[in-house]
């Protein structure tokens, strides 16, 4: 008999925005990866032992029915950010990014910096003399490094006096996520790549723990915080892994057949095709269960999937996740493709 599943939407799109709203640049973990294992270790999932590795990933330890053939599961927690630079004469900001996007995806977008100590100061993403009104080639202007900085909200004309205020180079600034549900079910934040990922793994453990289900194998589940610069994945995981997932934000756009409507399944992204044996398994899991699921090749896109792969794993890797719009900039997806983004996990689990 099939068992039946229960999502916990609700519930799990409160944690969604719960991590959407912390903080987590790549680089910059802990209160998210703090965030996501307390939420874990709340579901008293039976079997699940969670732990921190050295490089600050959140690692469980989920002992299944069997050993023969054991696997893993990934998302990451670790999103786009900013890092200061250099302190300008004038007291602004030069930024050097932090993972990989269009500039004029984040002008004009509230920041918040924050010092090494812990002191955090709010600013904006702007170009270099950015007033229309005085400057009229600012339509023209290639948005780069070299022309865009942050204004700071302290009053500070000067390097010394920015200086003073404990901003330094290397200090994290944290872009503004802007989190919005809507009653039509859409959530619009930035950062639902990969935060919209492990909110469905979250969904599916305390799906399976609801219905007096285990993994058909051991499983190691990774929440990575070094995706966005390619090497989350490359470690964590056990030797021996026969089949790894990956969970990662479909990309939408022009010539995509996904949506945000359903979960996407990856055939093929910038680093090469994922394994035909796993994406034949989650298509038929989708089709015999019904969940709604769209194929899809991202030509400029890799993943902790594909940094396992080149760390020298052997496991046969697949690559799902929602249909996220307006990927690295103010993202969008439904409530509908985390939840069957979710629900294709636990069948997964369970096969």
């Amino acid at each position: 008999m099939t068992p039946q599943l229960n999502f916990h939407l609700n519930e799990t799109v409160d944690f969604l925005v719960s991590l959407l709203n912390t903080p987590s640049p790549t680089g910059y973990y802990q209160e998210a990866i703090a965030i996501t294992e307390a939420a874990f270790a709340q579901l008293n999932v039976p079997g699940l032992e969670l732990a921190i590795t050295t490089k600050g990933a959140l690692v469980g330890t989920w002992h299944g029915d069997s050993a023969e053939a054991p696997r893993g599961i990934t998302a990451h927690v670790d999103t786009l950010g900013l890092m200061v630079k250099e302190i300008k004469g004038s007291g602004r900001l030069k930024t050097t990014m932090l993972g990989g996007y269009d500039w004029n995806a984040v002008e004009l977008e509230g920041v918040t910096v924050r010092t090494y100590d812990g002191r955090l100061y709010r600013g904006t993403v702007v170009p270099v003399n950015p007033s229309f009104h005085v400057n009229r080639e600012i339509p023209k202007m290639e948005r780069k490094a070299e022309t865009m900085e942050v204004r700071l909200d302290a009053r500070t004309t000067s390097a010394d006096e920015t200086r003073k205020l404990g901003i330094g180079v290397g200090d994290f600034i944290f872009l503004d996520p802007r989190v919005e549900l809507g009653e039509a079910g859409f959530i619009r934040s930035r950062h639902l790549d990969d935060k919209a990922g492990v909110a469905a793994i979250y969904a599916a453990l305390w799906a399976l723990k609801d219905a007096g289900l285990r993994p058909a194998q051991d499983t190691t589940i990774l929440i990575a915080n070094y995706e966005e610069v390619g090497h989350g994945g490359s470690n964590g995981f056990p030797p021996g892994m026969a089949e790894l997932l990956t969970i990662d934000m479909g990309a939408l756009g022009d010539g995509q057949t996904g949506d945000e409507f359903s979960v996407s399944i990856c055939a093929k992204d910038s680093t090469g095709p994922y394994h035909p044996l796993m994406m034949n398994k989650l298509r038929q899991l989708a089709d015999a269960y019904h969940i709604p699921y769209q194929v899809d090749i991202y030509p400029y896109y890799g993943s902790d999937g594909s940094a396992y792969w080149r760390a020298g794993g052997e496991a046969r890797v697949g690559l799902i996740g929602p249909g996220v719009d307006a990927s690295h900039a103010y993202e969008r997806t439904h409530q509908e493709s985390v939840e069957h983004s979710a629900h294709l996990i636990a069948r997964w689990l369970l096969d």
